[in-house]
C-alpha cells in the first residue's frame, strides 16, 4: 500500500477512557471482536446500546468482504482483539472496503481489563468526597475516601499509579489503604500503595494468616481517621465471601460492603475451599447483621457483574432497603434453599484465582505480565455473576 493510500484509509483509534466514557453515556456502538471464538465468549466488552460480533482474525486475513456485509454502514464500529496489533490492519481493511467510522481499541482488551475510571460518588458531610474507581474491563471497584488533604484507597487494583496521580493532581496525602478480604480475583495494590505513599495498610486478621508481611488489623471497634475533619471509617465485621471479609461504613453514610454483598448479587464463598464451612457465615452477615443496618446507606461494593449495574456517569450503587427488596440473593427464605443456591449453583471460578491469593499473601511474586495473565478475563466474585 502507498503512502497515499494508507493516508486515505487511515483509521481512527479509540483509547480505553473514551469507550469507558462512550459506554457511561449509553451511545450506539457496534463491536467487531476479532479474537478468537473461546476468548470472546468468556469475555468480551457489552453495554446497553452495545451490539458485537464475533470474527476472529485468521478467518479475515485474506479479506473482510464477507464481514463487511454484516456490519452496519452508518454507525461507529470498533475493531477489537487481544493486543491492538490485529484490530489495526482490520480496521484498516473495513475503511478499504469503504466504511467510514472505523476505530481500532488502543492497547486492545489488555488495556481494557487495566483501564481505571474515576467517578465522583458524592460529598462527606464535613466537606469531604468519596470517588469510585471502575475497572470497567474487570468489573473491579475501588474507593478513595477524601477528607482534608488525605485520602484513604480501599479494595485497590495493582495499577496502583492511577490513585496516585488522582492523588496528586488534588494535592492529596494517601494515609490509609485498606483491603476489605483477602482478594482471589485481582491482584491487590493495597500494600505495594502503601508502601509507596508512607501509609498504613489495613487487613482483617482472620484472612492474614498466611500472609509473609506486617499489616495493620482491619477489625470491629478501630476507627480508621481521615483527614482533620469527623470523617470515619468504621469496620463491620462481616465474613462469608472470606472468613475475614469486613465492610466499612463510611460517614455514616456510605457502606462498603466488599464481596459480600453487590448490587444484583451476593458474595460466593468457595474461593478458599470452604464453601460449606462460610455459607453460614454469609447468610448471617446478609439476613442478620446487614439488617440491623440503617436501610438508607447506599451500599458501595468491591464488584459489578453486568453493564446494567452501572448507574449515572457509570457509578455502581444501591440504598441498602432497595437491595432487600429486589436482590434475589437477599430474599432466600429457606436456609436450606439459600445453602444449596450459593454452594451449588456457582458460575465458573475466577481465573489463577488460587495462585492470585498466593500473590496477595505475599507468596508468590509474579512478574508483571505474568500478573495480567493471571488476571485475565471476568471477576466471577458473585453467586450470580454470568
Amino acid at each position: 500500500m502507498s503512502n497515499l493510500q494508507h493516508q486515505q484509509t487511515k483509521v481512527k483509534k479509540m483509547t480505553a477512557h473514551e469507550l469507558t466514557r462512550l459506554l457511561f453515556a449509553q451511545e450506539e456502538l457496534f463491536i467487531l471482536d476479532v479474537r478468537n471464538r473461546e476468548d470472546y465468549e468468556n469475555w468480551r466488552i457489552e453495554g446497553h446500546r452495545v451490539e458485537s460480533v464475533n470474527a476472529p482474525y485468521f478467518e479475515l486475513m485474506d479479506g473482510v468482504e464477507e464481514i463487511v456485509g454484516k456490519l452496519p454502514v452508518n454507525q461507529k464500529i470498533l475493531v477489537v482483539c487481544a493486543k491492538e496489533g490485529s484490530s489495526v490492519f482490520v480496521a484498516e481493511q473495513l475503511a478499504e472496503a469503504g466504511l467510514d467510522d472505523v476505530y481500532y481499541l488502543q492497547g486492545g482488551m489488555k488495556e481494557w481489563s487495566e483501564h481505571l475510571e474515576p467517578v465522583k460518588v458524592g460529598d462527606l458531610r464535613d466537606g469531604g468526597e468519596i470517588y469510585q474507581f471502575v475497572r470497567i474491563g474487570k468489573g473491579c471497584l475501588s474507593y478513595m475516601i477524601v477528607s482534608g488533604q488525605e485520602a484513604a484507597i480501599v479494595d485497590s487494583v495493582r495499577m496502583t499509579g492511577v490513585y496516585e496521580a488522582f492523588a496528586k493532581e488534588r494535592n492529596l496525602t494517601i494515609t490509609h489503604t485498606i483491603d476489605t478480604h483477602l482478594h482471589a480475583d485481582h491482584i491487590s495494590g493495597g500494600r505495594k500503595l502503601a508502601e509507596s505513599a508512607g501509609a498504613t495498610y489495613w487487613l482483617p486478621e482472620k484472612d492474614a494468616e498466611e500472609v509473609t508481611f506486617a499489616y495493620e488489623k482491619l477489625e470491629e471497634g478501630k476507627v480508621i481517621q481521615v483527614g482533620t475533619t469527623s470523617i470515619s471509617i468504621l469496620p463491620i465485621y462481616s465474613p462469608g465471601h472470606t472468613i475475614g471479609s469486613t465492610s466499612l461504613l463510611v460517614d455514616d453514610t456510605y457502606f462498603l460492603t466488599g464481596d459480600i454483598l453487590f448490587v444484583a448479587s451476593i458474595g460466593r464463598p468457595d474461593l478458599a475451599g470452604k464453601a460449606q464451612d462460610w455459607v453460614g457465615d454469609l447468610r448471617d452477615t446478609l439476613y442478620n447483621r446487614y439488617q440491623e443496618l440503617s436501610k438508607e446507606l447506599l451500599v458501595l461494593p468491591a464488584h459489578f457483574g453486568s453493564y446494567v449495574e452501572l448507574g449515572p456517569d457509570g457509578v455502581v450503587s444501591a440504598r441498602l432497603g432497595d437491595l432487600y427488596r429486589d436482590n434475589p440473593g437477599l430474599n432466600i427464605a429457606n436456609e436450606a434453599e439459600f445453602r444449596r443456591v450459593v454452594t451449588e449453583q456457582l458460575p465458573p471460578q475466577p481465573n489463577a484465582y488460587q495462585e492470585i491469593r498466593q500473590v496477595n499473601m505475599g507468596r508468590l511474586q509474579p512478574d508483571e505480565e505474568e500478573q495480567r495473565e493471571m488476571e485475565t478475563g471476568p471477576n466471577r466474585c458473585a453467586v450470580h455473576d454470568k
